[in-house]
């Protein structure tokens, strides 16, 4: 019994010192660890904030900044500024781009088009921009005027033709940047990492409680300085030691290294329970060691035993071992037959696609044929005109040449020629029109598209005493299908005349204009308008209004389907002076926008 209890003691105390040792060990590593880590961090941090250190001052030669801060009410020369600091910011990722003037007033912003733009406001109160309107660099992490935290860059604008620091400033040039990047980068760590001010104040962290406290309580002379800049807006800033326990969990000894040239603390909290974990991983391993000697010597005494059960086991494990080989076999064996299912799928998915896309095409030429079959009336009726005209005038050119009178005979030719061509060109738009589409991407001309359109319809609006008013205010160019443009106005300018067939006065009226980057056409008619049991079903395929025999409730699925594939919009809604207006917006090219 002595012996037993000896030797349950030295076991105790050969495991309180593993436990120790490899906590310290433990602990070392992970500091180490950190360090390295923190490391890495701090590169990259630095990176990103020095990768956007020259932005503003690049920024500061540009023409237009000068041209409006020497003429600040010059609204055309704003409104270009705002567009190149939106297109900048949109390319650079950061989250805005503005121009202060002398007094900190935002004349122009990146984000002028939000709700919540800078343009107007005043941000002489902000350090980064005390330090630029001064000649300086201006640096400076705070929450904006609406709740968006970020880092800021600001550099001093000086007159254009002027040596920089030989007069004060007319402005300062400033751009925000988001670095929630980062903290949501760090929440995938085991280890609390938090990122602090010079002040101590955590502005970053992985624990979302630690954020906007202090590492130590603040002076309050500080705190009130903080609140003057408003960098943590209204944020209250208490200790972190003031927190709630459960919300300190983590807090304590840390790993710093010291990143920006403001002074930033990035600090990492080896997290205690994986040091237990692994201290705890190690007692265990000395207790299986010594589980394993005792067990040893207990097999001295017991050979012959143990080596039966060591056979036993050997076996046993050798049945498990080929158990596993057979386990993996079959389901490597699935896993390919898998595969192979999905590979078959894939394939017949792109068969489906190819198949839908050959049927919408085939759909959108059935519809044009559809429209050219409820054209050929007028279209005949076009082409009798010129057909009875050269009778007539060849008729009359035989007898003209019959009476020798040679001079009246040529008018009659040149009378034929003319007919002669007018048919040519009615035919050529219908060939043109009615030919098979190949969704050819190239310019699209709308003026010309718009009055290709008219012109096929002319006889249309002459039959049915229709007024057309054709308002082209701005020429303008998009990409898409000029055949397939024309097809969605025909459809509209038809739905049209059909709409004002049973009011007394008909006019139907087309628009077009530049409206910010987007071409508008607008089509109104003076009918009866949209029934609001008909607006929710309007752009529906097979869904219509019309008598039967009239319309297959295609021609407007298939022209909002035209539209959408053009990255545009067609919409439908009742008119403030009655009557229905259908609004087609398509992008303008690129160098239009510009």
């Amino acid at each position: 019994m002595g012996m037993l209890m000896l030797l349950i003691g030295c076991v105790a105390v050969v495991m309180c010192t593993v436990h120790v040792l490899a906590a310290r060990k433990a602990s070392n590593d992970i500091r180490e660890a950190g360090a390295r880590q923190l490391h890495i961090i701090a590169l990259d941090l630095e990176s990103v904030l020095e990768k956007f250190e020259t932005l503003p001052f690049a920024l500061s030669f540009q023409s237009d900044v000068a041209q409006v801060l020497a003429r600040p009410d010059d609204p055309a020369a704003i409104a270009r500024l705002n567009r190149i600091l939106q297109a900048i910011q949109q390319q650079s990722r950061v989250i805005a781009i503005y121009m202060l003037d002398h007094n900190g007033n935002t004349l122009a912003s990146s984000n002028w088009d939000q709700p919540h733009g800078y343009i107007g406001n005043n941000f002489s109160f902000r350090p980064y921009f005390r330090e630029a309107i001064s000649g300086h660099a201006g640096h400076f992490y705070g929450i904006g005027t609406f709740k968006e935290p970020g880092y800021f860059i600001a550099q001093p604008v000086y007159p254009t033709g002027v040596a920089r620091g030989t007069v004060p400033p007319i402005g300062v040039m400033a751009i925000k940047i988001d670095l929630a990047e980062f903290e949501r980068n760090w929440r995938t760590s085991e280890d609390p990492i938090a990122l602090a001010d010079h002040n101590g104040v955590i502005f970053l962290s992985s624990q979302a409680a630690w954020k906007y406290h202090s590492l130590r309580a603040l002076d309050p002379v500080l705190l009130q300085n903080l609140a003057g800049t408003l960098q943590y807006a209204d944020q209250s800033i208490t200790p972190i030691a003031a927190l709630p326990a459960t919300m300190q969990a983590g807090f304590g000894e840390h790993v710093t290294q010291t990143i920006g040239r403001l002074g930033w603390q990035l600090m990492l909290f080896p997290s205690q329970a994986r040091i237990e974990r692994i201290a705890l991983l190690w007692t265990l391993a000395a207790a299986l060691v010594l589980a394993v000697t005792g067990t040893s010597l207990w097999a001295f005494y017991q050979r012959r035993r143990r080596l039966e059960e060591r056979l036993a086991s050997r076996h046993a494990l050798q049945r498990a071992a080929d158990e596993l080989e057979l386990n993996i076999a079959q389901r490597t064996q699935e896993l390919l037959l898998a595969n192979q299912n999905l590979e078959t799928k894939y394939l017949k998915l792109q068969e489906t696609e190819h198949l839908l896309r050959s049927t919408q095409n085939e759909l959108v030429q059935a519809g044009k044929l559809a429209m050219l079959g409820q054209m050929a009336a007028g279209i005949t009726h076009e082409l009798n005109q010129p057909l009875t005209a050269i009778r007539a005038f060849a008729d009359n050119a035989v007898t003209f040449l019959t009476r020798g009178q040679a001079d009246q005979a040529g008018q009659n030719l040149a009378h034929i020629s003319a007919a002669s061509a007018r048919m040519g060109a009615i035919i050529g738009q219908l060939k043109g029109f009615a030919r098979k589409s190949h969704e050819t991407v190239a310019i699209v001309d709308l003026p010309q598209s718009i009055k290709a359109s008219a012109s096929l319809l002319q006889n249309e609006f002459h039959l049915h005493a229709v007024r057309l008013d054709i308002d082209i205010r701005d020429a303008v160019q998009v990409v898409g299908d000029t055949v397939r443009t024309e097809q969605v106005l025909i459809n509209l300018l038809r739905n049209a005349i059909d709409a004002v067939e049973m009011v007394p006065h008909k006019v139907v009226s087309v628009s077009l204009a530049r409206e910010g980057v987007e071409a508008v056409i607008r089509i109104h008619d003076s009918g009866m308008g949209i029934a609001e049991q008909v607006a929710q079903h309007l752009f529906e395929p097979f869904f219509t209004t019309k008598p039967s025999g009239k319309g297959l409730g295609l021609g407007l699925a298939i022209s909002s389907s035209i539209v959408q594939a053009m990255n545009g919009e067609l919409t439908a809604h009742n008119h403030a002076d009655h009557g229905a207006e259908f609004v087609v917006r398509l992008p303008l090219l690129p160098a239009v926008e510009t």
